[in-house]
């Protein structure tokens, strides 16, 4: 039998189950909590995030520690992030029960995600995460903000929120994640899971994203803050031209045109025509962006 089929230290359906009854854990639908029951999945989530023996890895929402154990037999560091308290507590143990060996290497952070603003130890070189379909894109976001150290991303998400983040210009469903993720990344679409895998077993496909940070960010004067909001302000009537799309954000639609036309973009497109550089440009013609904010 191939070590590819041996769960070794990894937890199987049965492992999982036996944890969950043990810490009273029921799996819950407004956290989004569907744990990964096939070492086969997180060994080939890890394989497809190229995580390497001197990454440190942070993980966001570890449940029950599939993937955790996975990412701890290959990185130098791993680093998980859970909300859950009776999660949190019992994850250090696990992971001295399984990979005592490893155990050194691993270290728990007790947050929210979206609150998390530093981690222990040395900076992150990855992010590898399932994360739960209703915080996928603003926690992606916010750990790519936050920690400019992370190179390379793997997240598992609902298939749909997958398409969304590799989307490209001109794809019907390009909108906000997409524009969003590419300011910080290259983003494309990794791999699709099964719904076999999970306990429970979700009612939508699963999809992988690779994201690889930019090695020259985006070439702009305006602020991150100062191009979101013309990625919001474009999206949030995605029917309408960016003439009027745009109009309450530069304060009227004559003024939204010459924005447009100084971006060397035409009034008549809509925003899921362009890209992130475009939205730069129309950035760069807001007053806010040639103000204070432009230094944040």
């Amino acid at each position: 039998m191939s070590s590819n089929t041996d769960p070794g230290p990894l937890l199987g359906p049965a492992d999982i189950r036996e944890l969950a009854a043990a810490l009273g854990v029921k799996p819950t639908k407004q956290r989004g909590q569907n744990f990964v029951i096939d070492a086969n999945t997180v060994r080939r989530i890890v394989r497809t995030a190229e995580v390497r023996p001197e990454d440190r890895v942070v993980e966001v929402g570890p449940g029950l520690g599939s993937l955790t154990l996975a990412l701890l037999e290959v990185a130098e560091h791993v680093t998980a992030v859970e909300i859950d308290d009776v999660l949190a507590a019992a994850l250090p143990a696990t992971v001295a029960a399984r990979l005592p060996e490893r155990a050194a290497r691993f270290s728990l952070v007790h947050s929210d995600a979206m609150r998390v603003a530093e981690l222990p130890g040395p900076a992150p070189t990855a992010l590898v995460a399932n994360l739960p379909y209703n915080v996928a894109v603003p926690v992606l976001l916010h750990m790519l903000e936050t920690f400019p150290s992370i190179e390379r991303t793997l997240v598992m998400v609902q298939a749909e929120v997958a398409d969304r983040l590799a989307a490209t210009p001109g794809s019907k469903v390009y909108g906000v994640p997409s524009v969003k993720a590419n300011w910080y990344a290259e983003v494309k679409r990794a791999g699709s899971i099964g719904r076999t895998v999970f306990w429970p077993a979700p009612n939508v496909d699963s999809g992988l994203v690779s994201l690889v940070r930019r090695t020259t960010p985006v070439s702009t004067t305006a602020s991150r803050k100062a191009v979101f909001r013309v990625v919001d302000a474009a999206f949030a009537q995605r029917r309408k031209t960016l003439r009027a799309a745009l109009s309450g954000w530069a304060g009227s639609a004559a003024a939204a045109e010459a924005a447009l036309v100084a971006a060397g973009v035409s009034p008549q497109a809509r925003g899921e025509a362009l890209t992130v550089e475009e939205f730069a440009r129309i950035a760069e013609q807001a007053p806010a962006a040639r103000g204070t904010e432009a230094n944040r």
